[in-house]
């Protein structure tokens, strides 16, 4: 996996809150294949995790949610954590940022909680998707297709529902951000039926 995305610039977003190992194995498996990756938050300088029952490290906050756009980066992954996405979801900023990878076709990856942000964008409508499972029944509010799996992926968007998913969920997340952006909802819109993914 050694520069399998060596040219490829990741967002990760955070608050206080988030899972601890939810970061920091993606991190460090985006980093082996060669990513240049970003630690993204509302927060100014640190961000708080939260290790399993309790409070974590802080770590550094590479850039605020106020000056990044998503055109700036090739991938998105969302940490989970319970206190993490449910502030994120009510952050405009944050909501806006999330939507621009739909909307530009990119690959995008949540565990656990993670997708309880997603649900914001509107995007969710027959997507079929995976995260802890106390978030079904909002996912499947939002239209989203829910299964009990260890990782699912449609066109790009890779989720999945605890820390003990985190192997096959970094290994899918490396394989989608390597395939680049999934066109999918562009053709949708243009009425093409090229689709990858």
């Amino acid at each position: 996996m050694e520069n399998q995305l060596k040219d490829k610039k990741v967002a990760i977003v955070v608050a206080n809150g988030f899972e601890e190992v939810e970061l920091t194995q993606p991190l460090e498996a985006l980093k082996n294949a060669g990513a240049t990756v970003d630690i993204i938050s509302p927060e100014e300088k640190t961000v708080r995790a939260w290790a399993e029952k309790d409070w974590g490290k802080d770590y550094p906050v590479d850039k605020n949610i106020l000056d990044v756009v998503a055109s700036d980066y090739d991938a998105l992954v969302l940490p989970g954590g319970v206190m993490n996405p449910d502030h994120l979801r009510t952050n405009d900023r944050v909501i806006a940022f999330v939507t621009g990878f739909f909307d530009d076709d990119k690959p995008i990856a949540a565990i656990c909680h993670g997708p309880w942000t997603l649900i914001e964008t509107g995007e969710l409508d027959g997507r079929k998707v995976t995260s802890y499972p106390s978030l079904k029944t909002d996912l499947e509010n939002a239209g989203a297709l829910w299964s009990d799996e260890e990782v699912v992926t449609d066109k790009g968007l890779v989720t999945s529902r605890t820390p003990k998913d985190l192997p096959a969920f970094c290994k899918k997340m490396i394989e989608e951000i390597a395939e680049g952006r999934h066109y999918q909802r562009a053709n949708e819109r243009k009425g093409g039926v090229h689709q990858l993914g």
